[in-house]
């Protein structure tokens, strides 16, 4: 037999066996490697330096929470605008290489001290004017983000500063485009006005059956349901399950302990500081500070002594940076002052003004609190499991309803329009949290008919929902007899509105015809109004400077005794331009200066953006599609 292997071995049949068999091994041992040849890992390919998939992710991961930070916590973004946020965060990374490209070419090099003396100098991470290394700390924890990655964009941000700052400082404002912009802004006008409020219209008589049908018909977007959609929801979060989760004592007991920190209010110290530059000054300050606690005169005699004094106010020992001085400040007693406590910045005097004592919650106290935060925790991983169970019985064929009330999803069938309210008017009842409301709206209307329920999950609320579009109904007119009072009042206010407008129009070609406004009003029994001299901002509120808001600009684009009218909130405007009051640059110093100031920014802003083009254009960044879609935050 051993005899009959080895012979085997030699044919070739059996050296093609094992070198499939090597290949095979090779490959799965390899296979990272093997898959990703010859394959794009890099959304931007670019001199300077590819971008790769996780940066980009972490670059659009932190604009959507600016974006969000801005827009406040209800702000929900769809879809098309995280793809822009995405596309925006790549194309600032594409920028930072770009212009890191050109700071390497011209040798250009920030120094760590210079760069020490950036984060120190951010007022975000300094207590009390201090830089503290804690809050730099908690701030990259929020941010996912590891010190090398915050010293690399500080580096590159003032490397970016030294090459902005040498473009911008070549766009200086002419004083001839100075003196525009003030002569411009500073412009004042005069003019006569007549205005037509539809509720100064005579009532008109009261339309015919038949002028209301026809009006009726004629405006159906007035008149006419919204689209409704007809859906089913099945709704599945932690708040629902929590009734069926029970936290025992024991439990309870456990979470206490391992959260105790939670329930304990550290204890808090009103402390004052005094800072001096050698310890013989600090041991003498302190000697003073003993004998009198006058704090006022501990600021003089620190500053006297070449230091300073300062109030650090009332803070839990976390908020002291320095070990030493926590200790020294949290082992006095109230009322004491410690030894000098030396630190990079000096020699530190403190004394304790006041002490707020800690506390800690007992478990009696919070028990109940607690044993809802276990049971909505333990109700989130419940939901988690029977959402993945759903999932399976509707992949098996199962109704959304089906499988919705087999694993006791709260289940309802709504009827609503693209505002939440129902076919009558009234907001629908939703079966899901408060915060998941407008979601869920958006979700029903982004639902497709015929398309297979799937379970989403939430992202105001911690759950899930699931929706199966029924039914869409288009817009329907409703009758006349439903809607006739509205039909009515809306007949009503088109006819005043066409009288007013056909008295604007005769005072507009009146004064075209060679009148003055005030002689065509005064002839149509009409009150007009010298306005004026007023600029190219609305002055609510101010004697014959109000002018309609939708008048404004057109007056400052006709010529003197132009006349104009345009429709207005509250009915029509006629307006006739009679002087137009020239500024004088000169007159003005300040505001001369002010210009020529906003000029030279506007000029060095559009400069810096043209050079940081050119230097995007010869990098020739290239974008890749497909990778781009997994940067979508």
């Amino acid at each position: 037999m051993i005899t009959w292997f080895r012979a085997l071995t030699q044919t070739w049949f059996a050296k093609v066996l094992f070198l499939l068999l090597v290949l095979s091994f090779a490959i799965w041992g390899i296979e990272d490697t093997v898959r990703n040849f010859g394959r794009e890992t890099a959304v931007v390919s670019m001199e300077g330096g590819d971008i790769e998939v996780p940066e980009a992710q972490m670059a659009a991961r932190r604009e959507l929470q600016r974006v969000q930070a801005q827009l406040g916590s209800g702000f929900e973004a769809e879809e098309p605008l995280r793809r822009a946020i995405a596309m925006q965060a790549v194309e600032q990374l594409i920028a930072e290489r770009a212009q890191r490209a050109e700071a390497a070419r011209l040798n250009l090099a920030t120094p760590d001290e210079a760069v020490q003396a950036y984060v120190f100098s951010i007022p975000n991470f300094q207590t009390a004017g201090r830089f503290d290394r804690l809050i730099l700390d908690q701030w990259l924890r929020q941010n996912d983000m590891t010190e090398a990655q915050f010293l690399r964009l500080v580096r590159d941000d003032l490397q970016r500063i030294q090459l902005s700052g040498a473009v911008r400082a070549g766009a200086p404002a002419p004083d001839r485009l100075a003196r525009a912009l003030v002569r411009y802004e500073q412009e004042r006008r005069v003019a006569q006005v007549v205005e037509l409020p539809l509720l100064d219209a005579p009532e008109p008589e009261a339309p015919t059956e038949a002028q209301l049908a026809r009006f009726h018909e004629n405006n159906p977007e007035r008149f006419s349901t919204p689209a409704l959609r007809e859906a089913t929801l099945a709704v599945l979060t932690a708040e629902t399950l929590a009734d069926q989760i029970e936290v025992s004592d024991a439990d309870l007991a456990a979470a206490y302990e391992s959260r105790r920190s939670q329930f304990e209010t550290p204890e808090r110290r009103d402390l004052q500081q005094a800072l001096l530059q050698t310890e013989d000054a600090a041991r003498q300050i302190a000697a003073a500070w003993r004998a009198n606690p006058d704090f006022a005169a501990i600021e003089q005699a620190a500053q006297a002594a070449g230091g300073a004094a300062l109030a650090l106010g009332n803070v839990p020992r976390a908020d002291l940076p320095i070990e030493a001085l926590a200790a020294a400040a949290f082992a006095a007693p109230a009322g004491g002052v410690t030894d000098p406590v030396r630190s990079p910045f000096g020699w530190h005097v403190m004394r304790v003004a006041g002490i707020t004592p800690g506390s800690t919650s007992t478990l009696a106290e919070v028990g109940d609190r607690l044993r809802q935060e276990l049971a909505l925790e333990r109700a989130g991983d419940l939901a988690f499991e029977r959402a993945n169970r759903l999932e399976d019985a509707l992949a098996g064929g199962a109704s959304l309803e089906e499988a919705a009330r087999e694993y006791g999803l709260t289940v309802a069938r709504v009827t609503l329009d693209a505002e939440g309210r129902d076919a009558e008017g009234l907001p629908a009842v939703l079966p899901v949290p408060v915060a998941a409301r407008a979601e869920t709206i958006r979700a029903i209307f982004a639902a497709e008919q015929g398309r297979a329920p799937r379970l989403q999950e939430m992202r105001e609320a911690q759950g899930f929902v699931g929706i199966e579009l029924h039914a869409v109904r288009p817009p329907a007119l409703r009758p006349l007899a439903e809607v006739e009072a509205d039909v009515r009042l809306a007949w009503t206010n088109d006819a005043r509105r066409r009288v007013q407008e056909e008295k604007a129009a005769a005072l507009l070609a009146a004064v075209r015809g060679g009148q003055t406004l005030e002689a065509a009003a005064t002839a149509a029994g009409l009150a007009s109004t010298r306005m004026g001299p007023f600029g190219r901002q609305p002055e609510p509120g101010a004697p014959g400077l109000t002018v309609p808001r939708e008048l404004l600009p057109v007056l400052f684009n006709i010529r003197a005794n132009e006349p104009t009218m345009v429709p207005t909130a509250a009915g029509f405007a006629v307006a006739q331009l009679l002087e137009v009051v020239s500024a004088d640059p000169a007159a003005d110093p300040a505001a001369l200066e002010n210009a020529k100031r906003s000029a030279q920014q506007q000029m060095a802003d559009d400069l810096n953006a043209a050079y940081v083009a050119a230097l995007r254009a010869r990098a020739e960044p290239r974008i890749s599609p497909t990778l781009l879609q997994q940067v979508v935050p």
